[in-house]
């Protein structure tokens, strides 16, 4: 029986190819479907006793591991039984034509996935222009026959576009045709793991260690052929959150170190599945099960339609749909952002789905050969994918927004009195996205309108204002929108703020100063005064430790790092009750997760002196009827409120030190790396903090976008002194399953809020010694 579960398969270049005339031992009908193909793992092939042939996995269970390769390549029982009419002849000596058509995939020759990098291949009417085609190939017999026709499935003269014959002057345009060429010639069964096969024994011909998988170059699948790349794609590091590409502040990869999901695709030996040129008629949804798929051929086909189930292969970045009957594509298909080649070369396609869109990794859509609208139409041919892509993007229609996030009732042990408005205070934590860093490049799957900052900022504010938190603490907030924006709003709403951007605004010029981001805390002014503030600058605070001074690692990866903390220490006007608050931003690259722990250990060092020198500052509210404010003996007593995006996830080395006090010297996340006594002794603290949303879990996300999902934003609390009574919970579970990532017309930040209510705890007697 089909298992859910995909078998592991020992297979060196993660390949496998679906004979569609094997059927299950369970299959009631396959006395009816033996002559005729149908669609789908669940009575086309078995997977479960699938073997190595040549270094391709099969599905056939026809060929062994350590079998020698032959011409049949490990199924010619089946088709000599089902398909061909001599079954004493091998697969490759029946079709000659064939034969040279492998043997050029075998040498690197036509395959579509087979592409230069570049878009200046000069389409002409014979051979494409490529370094895979030679004069001795270009007389191969299966060129000789007409586009499109196979001699196992003969198939109909393939669709042209409106103005294919017309035009072709732009370099986007002739690389559109080039694909286009290839894919007409890719119509023979299973035809690109077969070409996989061959180049894989051809390596081993020439020497390669066959115990070793053959190595591939960047964007080459893993059938060893690839696929145009941009200039810079492939390089080491480009893996890099908040959207696509690592910037100063905002990078495109995990917040943390590697994932534990992604070992475990590592352990994953084939990736690839072809179907082509098996005349199927649909693909049945076990296919979609196989979610760690990167690339599906589907070419040459007879299929109409595309399940909407495929939105279960979001790691698939090449689809190939080329050749088939479909009259269109689902809208699903603007989940995959993992996509860089969509293949739907002639098919009936009259229009696009505007939910491709968000495709922003896409660097060739496939269209010649479909009867596309002519708008759509002259976008590609003039301006090419991706200028197509962001006008189905902005033009898509906005979704059903989110329902409202849930307010979280939270029990607490102190009891309730006619005095809990004087005791309890809201806290909203939200990194905004800057302008600076919200650009088209990093953020390609956000339709421009909403990516411009006059819509994001009368979001933010419109959302803040919202929720009456008495103190909000903001992230990456310019200077320039302090001064002229939200300050000057926020403050006819009754609050205050006090402002710092990051370190390196000190050495520019005034009207780059502007543009510099930071923490930026309001409060309100009826509730809150403002006592004193201070900043905190993370890399000048390494220089004053004697013990980092003889470390390279603080000035080669700490000193390097501009963030900053914001401190506020605000007193309450009812009550003279003190408040400390923090609002910080770590770095953001996973490679320093060093230095954010670094940064951490230096923030609650920070705060504990200044809570001391808090502390003793003589309180500034005159009370009413000759009431006193509470006394404080030193800063831990005080309560206090740590807000901000850390850049690190629950299991991250700084969520452990935050919550438990301490972390070894030892510990993972300083990777080898020396600082002084962090490194010798280990990091601690005293104050008893925990993380507001501790009670419920962690929220599933604070930052949504397609290359990071998680929750890397926190409102930290001194649990002894002050009792968390309510959050706001996490973003409908159903509406990020139908969006890519944030910003969006509803979401103007790739953060979401969060916010806590606490209730200050009645002062304890300080324990006599």
């Amino acid at each position: 029986m089909y298992s859910p579960s995909p078998p592991p398969v020992a297979a060196s270049n993660a390949y496998v190819y679906l004979n569609h005339h094997q059927q299950l031992a369970s299959n009631p009908y396959a006395s009816r479907t033996q002559s005729h193909p149908v669609g789908g793992l669940g009575n086309a092939a078995s997977l479960n006793d699938m073997s190595l042939v040549g270094g391709v996995a099969s599905a056939n269970g026809a060929g062994s591991a350590g079998a020698p390769p032959s011409a049949s390549y490990g199924h010619a029982s089946q088709l000599g039984a089902t398909r061909y009419d001599n079954a004493n002849m091998s697969w490759m000596s029946r079709y000659p034509a064939r034969q040279a058509h492998l043997a050029q995939g075998a040498s690197g020759a036509s395959s579509l996935a087979s592409l230069p990098p570049s878009l200046g291949h000069a389409v002409s009417a014979g051979v494409p222009s490529s370094p895979g085609y030679s004069a001795a190939m270009a007389s191969s017999p299966h060129l000789m026959m007409a586009t499109g026709m196979s001699p196992a499935t003969p198939r109909t003269q393939p669709r042209a576009s409106a103005a294919s014959s017309t035009v072709g002057t732009s370099p986007e345009w002739q690389q559109q045709m080039y694909c286009a060429e290839i894919s007409r010639q890719s119509f023979s069964p299973h035809h690109h793991a077969r070409a996989a096969a061959l180049a894989a024994r051809s390596s081993v011909s020439a020497g390669q260690d066959p115990k070793k998988s053959i190595q591939l170059p960047a964007g080459a699948a893993a059938n060893g052929l690839s696929f145009p790349l941009a200039p810079d794609a492939g390089k080491a590091g480009d893996e890099s959150i908040s959207g696509i590409s690592a910037s100063p502040s905002k990078p495109a990869g995990l917040r943390t170190a590697s994932s534990k999901s992604d070992e475990g695709d590592a352990e994953q030996s084939w990736s690839i599945i072809d179907m082509g040129g098996l005349n199927l008629k649909n693909i049945g949804l076990e296919v979609f099960r196989y979610t760690f798929l990167t690339s599906l051929f589907i070419n040459h086909n007879s299929l109409t339609t595309l399940s909407p189930a495929i939105v279960q292969l979001r790691n698939l970045s090449i689809l190939d749909a080329s050749g088939n009957k479909l009259v269109m594509i689902p809208p699903e298909l603007g989940m995959l952002t993992e996509l860089k080649a969509l293949f739907l070369f002639d098919n009936c396609l009259t229009v696009l789905p505007p939910e491709l869109g968000t495709l922003y990794q896409l660097e060739m859509l496939g269209i010649e050969g479909n009867p596309l609208q002519e708008n759509l139409l002259s976008i590609i041919q003039h301006d090419g994918t991706p200028a197509l892509i962001a006008f189905l993007r902005d033009s898509c229609p906005v979704s059903v927004p989110p329902p409202e996030r849930e307010w979280i009732a939270i029990e607490t042990d102190v009891p309730s009195g006619e005095n809990d408005t004087e005791t309890t205070f809201a806290v909203l934590s939200y990194n905004v996205l800057c302008e600076k860093y919200a650009t088209p490049q990093m953020y390609g799957y956000t339709p421009g309108w909403a990516l411009v900052w006059d819509y994001r900022k009368e979001f933010i504010l419109q959302e803040i204002m919202s929720y009456s938190a008495d103190i909000c603490c903001l992230q990456e907030v310019e200077m320039g929108q302090y001064e002229e924006y939200f300050e000057p709003k926020l403050k006819q709403s009754d609050y205050e703020g006090i402002f710092w951007p990051k370190s390196r605004a000190r050495t520019m010029r005034e009207d780059e100063r502007r543009h510099v981001d930071g923490c930026a805390t309001f409060f309100n002014s009826r509730i809150f005064r403002l006592v004193d503030k201070q900043l905190i600058e993370f890399n000048q605070i390494a220089l004053q430790r004697p013990d980092f001074k003889k470390t390279e690692d603080i000035f080669n990866r700490v000193m390097t790092k501009d963030n900053v903390a914001a401190i506020a220490m605000l007193e309450h006007r009812a009550t003279g009750a003190k408040l400390l608050v923090a609002n910080a931003h770590m770095h953001w690259d996973p490679e320093f997760r060093d230095v954010k722990l670094v940064q951490s250990a230096m923030l609650m060092e920070q705060l504990e002196s200044i809570g001391n020198r808090f502390a003793k500052m003589a309180p500034q509210t005159k009370l009413e009827n000759g009431a006193s404010p509470p006394k404080y003996a030193s800063g831990k007593q005080i309560p206090m409120v740590i807000c901000g995006d850390f850049n690190s996830t629950p299991d991250s080395g700084v969520y452990e030190f935050l919550s438990q006090g301490e972390t070894p010297p030892d510990h993972q996340d300083f990777m080898d790396h020396t600082y002084g006594t962090y490194t010798s002794e280990g990091l601690r603290h005293d104050y008893a903090l925990r993380s507001a949303y501790h009670n419920i879990g962690e929220l599933p996300i604070t930052n949504y976008t397609p290359g990071f999902r998680g929750a890397i934003d926190y409102i930290w609390y001194s649990s002894n002194t002050l009792a968390n009574s309510g959050l706001l919970g996490e973003v409908d579970p159903a509406y990020l399953a139908r969006v890519v990532g944030f910003p969006n017309a509803h979401f103007p930040s790739d953060h979401v809020c969060i916010l806590a209510e606490f209730k200050v705890k009645p002062p304890k007697p300080e324990s006599s010694r």
